[in-house]
């Protein structure tokens, strides 16, 4: 028995021995683990323009008060017929089903209220830009949205979130004369307002909540080159427009730079430079908002075709292809626009303006792309919009 134990404990010993010579070999000098090499990633992105709920070209267009007042109550009227609340179900489906993992969104409205029709907006006191003031929301489309996407489950978060046009003015919703309030403003066209309408549009990102899925350093900002608009015939007010931005990752693949934007709808395309050229020049030049030492996915609304259709405006999308920019996304089909979400044929689909573009050529490859909301659902299209989802191989 003694000599069993003794046998033991030196048996014990040994392999004491052979442990601590093993742990001295793997921290000895030169010998660390590699560290692990980073794959290719694949990146799955979509832009999506939700669509503001209305029209503005009336309201842009009106050469007087008397015209801008009614207007106003036009859009208001068709923002409620246009009912986002519906639409968000169908586009909230759209990304659950095709599940990118970054989502450029536009035309993320927010419209809100205040039920005293005036004029100040318009008309500040002592001059200077009109001043917002309405605080009741009306529809919110981002709260909207992310209720849809993460009913039961969350599954998105908004990364950033960037305000563009911001503008109030009185409208006239019930067509009924003399009926509005009137404050301050001896103007006779308010009296048939009955409340002032406030659009604030926004852009945003969204990232699928995810362990392989990170992002950091969100920001955003707005355009120089502005397209101006006289309002009712009097106010003359700048159109903002902008991008946002993340850097982003999957799984053990390299960061990459996500850019979303959406350049100006309301242009002379014969204007050379177009405003929407000048604001491609200023996010995709070198030196521009979306340059990256990384490569940069851009996506977004761009109101610009490629060459899929004839005698169209091509004037920003060339300009972001002069310096470098490849395009990533499907043609086939196409993704805007229809005139009327409710009647419309699905074969006003046909142009190209939404658009997934990447920097860095061989750094990323195009591994699908396809089109999504050109089909009505409940009898009304998601959008005017359909939605371009891609899938990119990027490497590290």
């Amino acid at each position: 028995m003694q000599i069993a134990v003794v046998r033991a404990r030196a048996t014990m010993a040994t392999l004491t021995l052979v442990a601590l010579a093993g742990v001295a070999l793997t921290t000895a000098p030169g010998a660390e683990a590699k560290p692990k090499k980073k794959k290719a990633a694949v990146a799955k992105v979509m832009t999506r323009n939700l669509f503001l709920g209305a029209d503005l070209s009336p309201a842009l267009n009106a050469g007087s008060i008397s015209e801008f007042i009614p207007a106003n109550g036009e859009i208001l009227n068709e923002v409620d017929l246009t009912a986002f609340r519906t639409r968000s179900r169908a586009i909230a489906d759209e990304i659950k089903r095709t599940k990118p993992q970054f989502v450029g969104l536009q035309e993320v409205a927010l419209w809100r209220e205040d039920p005293v029709a005036s004029l100040a907006p318009v008309f500040p006191p002592g001059g200077g830009p009109p001043q917002p003031r309405a605080t009741i929301v009306r529809e919110d489309f981002l709260d909207l949205l992310m209720a849809r996407l993460n009913r039961g489950e969350k599954r998105y978060r908004v990364a950033v979130v960037q305000k563009e046009f911001d503008f109030e003015a009185p409208g006239d919703e019930n067509g009924v004369p003399d009926d509005g309030e009137i404050t301050g403003i001896p103007i006779p066209e308010v009296d048939d307002a009955e409340l002032n309408g406030r659009l604030t549009m926004r852009d945003a990102i969204l990232v699928k909540k995810s362990k392989r899925v990170k992002f950091r350093k969100p920001t955003g900002g707005n355009f120089a080159n502005l397209l101006e608009v006289t309002v009712g015939g009097v106010v003359t007010i700048p159109v903002t427009r902008g991008w946002t931005q993340v850097e982003a990752k999957v799984g053990r693949g390299p960061w990459f730079t996500f850019t979303n934007t959406h350049f100006e709808a309301f242009d002379d395309e014969t204007q050379t430079p177009s405003i929407r050229q000048l604001q491609a020049r200023e996010i995709g030049q070198p030196g521009g908002y979306a340059e990256s030492k990384r490569p940069t996915v851009l996506v977004g609304d761009l109101n610009s075709d490629d060459d899929s259709v004839a005698e169209d405006d091509q004037k920003a999308f060339d300009e972001l292809t002069s310096h470098g920019w490849v395009s990533r996304s499907t043609e086939d089909p196409m993704s805007c626009c229809v005139n009327d979400l409710f009647s419309a044929p699905a074969s006003q689909f046909d142009h190209h303006i939404d658009h997934v573009l990447t920097s860095s050529p061989g750094k990323v490859k195009l591994l699908a792309s396809s089109v999504t909301g050109r089909a009505q659902v409940g009898g009304i299209y998601p959008s005017d919009h359909a939605g371009v989802f891609s899938k990119l191989r990027i490497k590290p």
